[in-house]
């Protein structure tokens, strides 16, 4: 498991790394285009007021006793003392209980980012393709630039 974003790039990009600047950054740019595309084309999809991977319930402000952990639900404030809720900034079973009791709407407790709208205004943009290298206006200001690695020690782990 990786800790970090840039790790789990690197183990996607490990050939890709050897490349020159240049083609290493077309290869990321493909990849970036491609995961957006994916995730537009699933969000399109999408006909409820959340995204799928949420198992909508219900909250409010109120002790609930489930056995292995009671929770205080504070539906004002959203937040639980299992601190699920504040943490997913979703209902937790404890507020979905209250949510349901009080019988309120679930997605009035969702943060406006779940919602499908969110959603898909994330992936409205366009990450445009490049054309062919040799069609690019580089001024010679910018050609003339030397781009040199970071001059770092390797640090052994």
């Amino acid at each position: 498991m990786t800790t970090n974003i840039s790790e789990c790039i690197n183990a996607i990009l490990l050939k890709e790394r050897e490349l020159p600047v240049t083609a290493l950054t077309e290869e990321i740019r493909s990849l970036v285009q491609r995961w957006h595309h994916e995730r537009w084309t699933e969000a399109k999809k999408c006909k409820t007021r959340l995204t799928p991977s949420l198992d909508p319930a219900s909250d409010t402000m109120y002790t609930v006793l489930d056995g292995d952990k009671n929770g205080v639900v504070d539906l004002q404030a959203k937040t639980c003392s299992c601190i699920q809720f504040q943490l997913e900034q979703l209902p937790c079973s404890h507020a979905m209980i209250a949510i349901r009791h009080s019988k309120r709407d679930v997605y009035d407790f969702c943060f406006e980012y779940y919602n499908l709208s969110t959603w898909k205004a994330t992936y409205a943009g366009v990450v445009y393709p490049l054309p062919h290298q040799g069609d690019w206006v580089v001024s010679n200001e910018v050609r003339d630039i030397k781009v040199l690695p970071p001059d770092i020690r390797s640090v052994s782990r």
